[in-house]
């Protein structure tokens, strides 16, 4: 069964799809970010512990021209197999209300700041892990010879992980805080810093989603080159969308729009035809309409 996207389900189904070796490409791609992280040595599972199953989630997402998709492949680990006090403990992690959202948009409109946008390539691979954890090898990427009755100890927190956001979160605020940035009692998720002719920069984070807004181009630069420096990151550039809500720009009117089209379009499904159907009529009264309920005198 391929979702409603057309995206495998498992990787059974990715290897027999028509476009099996663009997902192939997307796996590996993933696998390089795990090597690259350090993320699990392979070692023999000891006695009386088991290793947790995992999977491959696939996701086709819109790129910012919104014509050809780009495919990702995601290694997530089976974290409701995990007990507690045995391989996980504190799992909180902070998201970012709307309102902050909101009012950092509202002041990017109204002040006409440069607004960016980072996604953080498998943001999760960055959190360090406390807990000893193991994990069976990955469908399509299991070693050969001797190494193939081992299991993956993990090092680094992996997607599907119970404190995989946690430990995520830890690492970048960690870091953020080092290089000048203020975190907020208001909202955790966003973060501030005051330049040298006081003007603010603003950073918000949504796992690992990252809007940065700032004066000038040249500081926001500098930062990017700094987050760069300790995570692997793409810079989107200007922003266009975030939380599944396309953003609009009139800089000269200072004018700034948020969109859900495309995410109610991907909800509805093609089966329902709902581009053909009738728009209902707007109820015009030849009389305004009067509710005597609360005409009525005591």
């Amino acid at each position: 069964f391929f979702t409603d996207a057309g995206e495998p389900t498992s990787y059974e189904e990715a290897s027999a799809a028509a476009d099996s070796a663009t997902w192939h490409l997307a796996m590996e791609s993933e696998m390089h970010s795990i090597r690259a992280n350090k993320t699990w040595d392979l070692v023999d599972l000891p006695k009386n512990r088991r290793a947790l199953p995992c999977k491959w989630v696939y996701r086709l997402k819109e790129t910012s021209d919104s014509t050809t998709p780009k495919y990702k492949a995601r290694l997530v680990a089976k974290g409701f197999r995990q007990e507690y006090g045995v391989d996980f403990d504190e799992i909180f992690s902070p998201v970012v209300k709307m309102t902050t959202l909101r009012f950092m948009l509202g002041v990017v409109a109204a002040d006409n700041l440069e607004l960016i946008q980072l996604d953080v390539k498998t943001a999760f691979l960055h959190g360090d892990l406390q807990e000893e954890i193991y994990m069976e090898q990955p469908k399509g990427f299991v070693a050969t010879g001797q190494e193939l009755h081992l299991v993956c100890r993990l090092k680094k927190s992996l997607y599907g992980l119970k404190q995989a956001p946690r430990q995520w979160y830890k690492k970048f605020d960690d870091f953020i805080q080092s290089v000048g940035f203020s975190k907020s009692d208001e909202d955790h998720c966003l973060f501030t810093k005051t330049t040298q002719d006081g003007s603010p920069i603003f950073l918000i984070i949504y796992v690992d989603d990252m809007l940065l807004s700032g004066r000038h181009a040249g500081e926001l630069t500098e930062l990017v080159r700094k987050l760069r420096l300790k995570f692997a990151m793409n810079d989107l550039g200007p922003a266009r969308h975030i939380l599944g809500m396309k953003i609009s720009r009139h800089r000269d009117k200072r004018q700034l729009f948020l969109s859900q089209t495309a995410y109610k379009k991907s909800r509805l499904k093609p089966s329902w035809n709902v581009s053909t159907c009738n728009r209902p009529s707007l109820l015009r009264p030849r009389s305004p309409l009067t509710f005597g309920c609360l005409n009525k005198t005591a």
